[in-house]
């Protein structure tokens, strides 16, 4: 139970999607950075100092174990949020995780368990769905603005990092471009068909680590519904979305990002909308977990644990078809 009249933060972790969360922290209105762990004291005491956090620890124990944090927001390497989701709600926190929520499904039922047995609070941070721009498409498809949806297509990709130590390319870390990047167009696609695919036909390139660099799919689903997924992390993409209806189209740009949504007829530019945030988008996710923590509840009303589960199942079933799996599992 929270406390206060805001919610108090504990970040765990000190790399950049830790820094930007906590930057725009200041722009919500439920919450407050309270404390920031890492394996290192300096790390903490450096991060702490620059964000203007009250409290560091060089441990993620001390960060999880103090009485005034109210959540976690777990920004480590995806092996280790499994182990980190669970050991912040044995300590009694909510969690806010980073996507991918888990490597695997049978990960995140372990991870559903829990929560549910010590009826706390579990979200994937999945913040590209709570942006405004990408909560007005959804509502257009809800609305029928474009007619039914029979086509998504959906890129994210970048040239990243090409160190084989480094998250991206390390298995031991569930490096690769699937986890890291093309969570973003497998998300966008559960979360307007809201089923699983009927079949399945995909590809991936695996590079001399022997994580996925690049893949591309194509899900049919019933009613032959269909969605087009790429994603890289040794290739620039315009990581854009395209939402295809039988009465026209929405295009999100930067899709990651969401700044803004077009809705399309007839070839013809209907109606854009754009929002005003003052941050990079995290507060947008930042105040969904505050709400509903300051009003008790256990789950995002519209993104709950449910749905990661399915995103992960597929996520599972496209690796399945690559014989792609991580050392540790």
């Amino acid at each position: 139970m929270v406390k206060g009249s805001k919610v108090k933060w504990g970040i765990m972790g000190t790399g950049v999607i830790a820094e930007q969360f906590v930057t725009d922290l200041a722009f919500t209105s439920t919450g407050t950075p309270y404390a920031v762990g890492s394996r290192q004291t300096s790390k903490a005491a450096d991060f702490a100092s620059r964000y203007d956090i009250p409290k560091a620890y060089g441990s993620y124990k001390e960060l999880i174990e103090d009485p005034e944090v109210d959540v976690v927001y777990i920004a480590t390497p995806h092996r280790y949020h499994l182990e980190n989701s669970l050991n912040s709600l044995r300590a009694g926190k909510a969690v806010l995780c980073e996507k991918p929520i888990t490597v695997n499904r049978q990960e995140l039922e372990e991870l559903i368990s829990e929560a549910r047995a010590r009826d706390l609070f579990l979200m994937e941070a999945m913040w590209m769905l709570f942006l405004p721009p990408m909560r007005r498409a959804l509502e257009w498809i809800t609305e029928g603005r474009i007619g039914e949806v029979r086509l998504v297509q959906a890129e994210f990709g970048f040239v990243g990092n090409d160190e084989p130590e480094g998250r991206l390319l390390n298995p031991e870390l569930a490096g690769g471009a699937l986890l890291d990047v093309g969570v973003y167009p497998v998300a966008l696609a559960t979360a307007i068909y809201g089923s699983q695919p009927s079949r399945i036909m995909s590809t991936s390139t695996i590079g001399e680590t022997g994580v996925d660099e690049q893949f591309s799919a194509l899900l049919t689903y019933d009613s032959g519904k269909s969605a087009s997924l790429h994603g890289s992390i040794t290739l620039g993409m315009r990581n854009e979305a395209v939402i295809h209806g039988t009465e026209g189209c929405i295009v999100l740009p930067s899709m990651n990002k969401a700044p803004s949504a077009t809705l399309y007829k007839e070839g013809q530019e209907v109606e854009t909308y754009s929002d005003d945030r003052r941050g990079k988008g995290y507060e947008y996710e930042a105040d969904e977990v505050g709400r509903s923590l300051l009003a008790g509840r256990k789950e995002c009303e519209w993104l709950a644990p449910s749905w990661s589960l399915e995103v992960m199942r597929l996520l599972d079933a496209l690796r399945a078809q690559w014989g792609l799996k991580y050392p540790f599992e």
